[in-house]
């Protein structure tokens, strides 16, 4: 890895930043370790049952909501200000999305020096139904020998294991397991796979227009830019049921670029170049944010 991109990734973003460069002193680098206190520190807003906890609808509600690491570790500390290598019980945890485990893994890992990004795609072992790939979001860190390496914090977790049937080290994700978005999309355009079984099974978004979105999400995660899951902007904010053939000629060329750079994770330079020059696929100042269950927004970032 190239210096600038090694000291890029090291690097906390605005959203990454956990409040302080001594929120996570106490913890050993071990990526391992890590994943196993953010787990500890976080539960999933829709999985709280399987660790026996029915979850508020007000705290289920609006907890996800959260996007900045600062604010989550608040709220987690408000719920439980012990040491971060203390297991909370789930009603202590942070309710949050994927998204938030992958964040607070990122947040964790650069604090020790270690590169560390978002990635989006799908995950085909969360799916309702064989062959289907739903919408998650996981941490991908470097590791001198290996090369980039995703892991999932919210898989160390026994319960999940179980529920989901887990049959791989989440703290190295094979790529047949997780699908960046980038290759979701090549695999959709070259029809090896149907972009009909992408998406959120359980609650019917999927399509091109899904797959579209996430894959510009990927590219801003690249770039150190973590927004919400469900914030849209630009080439992002493709609507429901919207069919390919919406997009104009360049906007599709341009998303073929995206994915290409998406699937091989860089090069870096040119995964910097092509967000910072094209307003389309750039984070705003402002995005809509289609939130589960507070309706649409519109949202300041910092």
């Amino acid at each position: 890895m190239a210096e600038d991109e090694f000291e890029f990734y090291r690097t906390q973003s605005v959203v990454s930043d956990p409040g302080g460069e001594d929120v996570f002193a106490g913890l050993p680098a071990d990526p391992r370790a890590l994943a196993e206190a953010v787990r500890g520190l976080l539960v999933h807003r829709e999985e709280a049952h399987l660790f026996g906890y029915e979850l508020p609808p007000e705290r289920k509600s609006t907890e996800a909501e959260t996007r900045y690491a600062a604010d989550i570790m608040a709220i987690a500390r408000a719920l439980d200000d012990g040491p971060l290598d203390r297991p909370r019980r789930p009603e202590h945890r942070f309710a949050g999305t994927c998204r938030d485990f992958a964040l607070l893994m990122c947040s964790a890992l650069r604090s020790k020096g270690v590169p560390a990004r978002l990635r989006g795609g799908f995950a085909t072992y969360f799916a309702p139904e064989p062959g289907f790939h739903d919408d998650h979001w996981v941490t991908e860190f470097w590791d001198a020998d290996r090369g980039w390496v995703l892991v999932d914090a919210q898989l160390t977790a026994p319960e999940l294991v179980k529920a989901y049937g887990i049959d791989f080290d989440p703290l190295d994700v094979p790529g047949d397991k997780f699908i960046v978005a980038g290759r979701a999309w090549q695999d959709c355009r070259s029809g090896a796979a149907d972009p009909e079984t992408f998406g959120v099974g359980l609650i019917g978004l999927k399509g091109w227009w899904f797959v579209q979105d996430d894959l510009v999400r990927d590219l801003a995660m690249l770039n150190r830019t973590e927004v919400l899951v469900w914030d849209g902007w630009g080439l992002a904010d493709a609507q429901p049921g919207q069919p390919l053939s919406a997009l104009r000629p360049e906007e599709l060329a341009l998303l073929d670029t995206v994915a290409a750079l998406s699937a091989a994770g860089g090069p870096f330079a040119e995964v910097r170049r092509l967000y910072q020059e094209s307003e389309a696929l750039r984070v705003p100042s402002t995005v809509t944010s289609y939130t589960t269950y507070l309706g649409i927004r519109t949202v300041d970032l910092r």
